[in-house]
């Protein structure tokens, strides 16, 4: 007895083309976490480096101005050259020793030829409380 293999029932596994299907798809999803997680992380690097030298310059009673050579400095320390204190903050407050910020900015990077993923970031900056 020989029983036919034919038919929907015998057949296993994945059809070459579903394992085409996943590898693309897996492809796309590795390229989104490399364009955004590091986006991200840059971020929450830049609102704690604010947040510190917001609440440094509060406490040392600095004017706008110095706060924002201040915010220079350290981000050229931290070898962020393309990024400016203008072009990431606005004030909401320039009084001495009540200094109070809104980040807002976006990064851009390629996904794939013209298609780009934008990480727009943006929130009020409150000092950290260091006791």
């Amino acid at each position: 007895m020989v029983q036919q293999l034919s038919g929907l029932s015998t057949q296993r596994g994945a059809s070459v083309t579903s394992i085409v299907f996943i590898i693309i798809a897996l492809g796309v999803a590795i390229k989104l976490i490399v364009a955004i997680v590091p986006a991200q992380i840059g971020d929450y690097q830049l609102t704690k480096t604010l947040s510190t030298q917001l609440q440094e310059s509060n406490n040392k009673k600095e004017t706008a101005k110095q706060f924002v050579e201040r915010v220079d400095k350290q981000l050229s320390i931290n070898a962020d050259y393309d990024t400016k204190a203008e072009d990431v903050f606005t004030f909401k407050d320039k009084k001495t020793g009540q200094l109070a910020i809104y980040k807002k900015y976006e990064k851009t990077n390629t996904l794939f030829g013209n298609i780009d993923i934008v990480n727009r970031f943006e929130g009020d900056i409150d000092p950290t409380i260091e006791e």
